[in-house]
């Protein structure tokens, strides 16, 4: 079963737990067509259709706990629900890390000063 330290809570057109998993992650690797190691390279610098793709594999998992259906067709309209781009990025970005047990907090400066490995 999930451990709920790696969920990120997205608020959409509802609060939604993105959560990259085994699963999550397998079928991300397989809709880009890439390789677990290229992984990292794609998700550093997305495009919009990618960060479509990589939201879809992340948010499935509450689908599924929610007895809904999630299509990568929804995806669009589900992520014009998020206040701001950056949110998006942002919670991405936090449940990439929680999948990966990375941890890092960053000083005033913005600087990674206890990365958790």
């Amino acid at each position: 079963m999930a451990n709920n330290n790696d969920v990120v809570i997205i608020n959409l057109d509802r609060p939604r737990e993105l959560r990259f998993g085994h699963k999550a992650l397998k079928t991300l690797c397989s809709m880009l067509g890439i390789s677990f190691e290229n992984l990292e390279n794609v998700a550093n610098n997305p495009g919009p259709e990618v960060i479509e793709k990589i939201m879809y594999c992340g948010l499935l998992s509450d689908a599924r706990k929610n007895s809904e259906t999630l299509t990568l067709e929804q995806m669009e309209d589900l992520l014009d629900y998020a206040s701001s781009y950056k949110e998006i990025i942002e919670k991405m970005t936090q449940a990439f890390m929680a999948a990966f047990g990375e941890n890092e907090e960053k000083n005033n400066q913005g600087t990674v000063t206890n990365p958790k490995k």
